[in-house]
């Protein structure tokens, strides 16, 4: 899976996570001078220790599995050849762990973790230039040309951009299946795509119950196209020369065949103008 992105789109913060973030900071400023009390006790996902203030968890976060982190980072980075590639082996699981515990501990620097988020959903994230429209154009692009080169069967946009609407025509034109994942409801794509699904719908888990049905429908109208007739010239062409070339060499073999048979005939009776006595 690919996406298109530009170096704003990864330092660009929603408006509700820049309320949520105020809000978190205001909650540990008060659980710090005891206006407060947590009703469940903050756990540390690396270590499990527990705390009652967040403020506490994230100044032990900084200070111990931070810096053991860096320095699992710069052993990895010092190191040369098979030496590196056992050092990540064995500290691949403490790095994924810490991972996780940091992104929901820690603010990041720049924007809000998209970028990691796209990676761990499987996507290819494409860095474009910062001109508008770019990303847009680079997605289309990139469509057509798997189009022309026919290496998909399916084509899933994840978008609420009309300006794709044309790129899922031509994909139907194609006879490729086409699939909208957004947020708009009534937006133009999902009127023109096969099937479409909200976040929401797929974050409950009715896309995926939805999709067994659209599978069969999909597979159906393969079985119909199969059934039904298409007029190629070229095809055509060819299989009536073939049936009339067919017929020509019976009307030879056959031709010669009794012009044989009646000239032994007229050998063995005589000249045919001569009459019988």
């Amino acid at each position: 899976m690919i996406a298109y992105a530009n170096h704003h789109a990864f330092s660009y913060v929603p408006p509700s996570i820049r309320a949520q973030r105020r809000d978190t900071r205001a909650s540990n400023e008060l659980e710090t001078m005891g206006v407060i009390k947590p009703d469940e006790p903050y756990v540390c996902r690396v270590c499990g220790r527990r705390f009652y203030s967040n403020e506490r968890r994230i100044n032990h976060f900084k200070q111990i599995h931070e810096r053991e982190q860096m320095k699992r980072l710069n052993k990895i980075e010092s190191a040369r050849g098979k030496k590196r590639v056992d050092m990540v082996a064995k500290y691949s699981m403490k790095m994924d762990k810490y991972k996780y515990a940091a992104k929901d501990i820690l603010i990041p620097k720049v924007g809000y973790g998209l970028a990691d988020e796209l990676k761990r959903a499987g996507f290819w994230v494409r860095m474009v230039s910062d001109k508008p429209q770019a990303a847009d154009v680079a997605l289309r692009n990139q469509m057509v040309d798997m189009m022309d080169r026919r290496t998909v069967e399916c084509l899933v946009l994840v978008s609420d951009d009309s300006d794709f609407v044309e790129v899922l025509k031509e994909a139907k034109l194609r006879c490729l299946k086409t699939v909208v994942v957004g947020d708009c409801n009534e937006g133009a794509l999902k009127r023109t795509a096969d099937a479409a699904f909200s976040w929401q719908e797929i974050m409950m888990g009715k896309a995926k119950k939805e999709a067994v049905s659209v599978v069969g429908k999909w597979k159906d109208r393969n079985v119909l196209q199969r059934l039904e007739w298409n007029y190629d010239p070229e095809t055509e062409k060819k299989l009536y020369c073939d049936e009339i070339d067919g017929e020509k060499s019976d009307l030879e073999l056959f031709s010669s065949d009794e012009s044989g048979s009646l000239l032994e005939e007229e050998e063995n009776d005589g000249q045919w103008w001569e009459l019988e006595k």
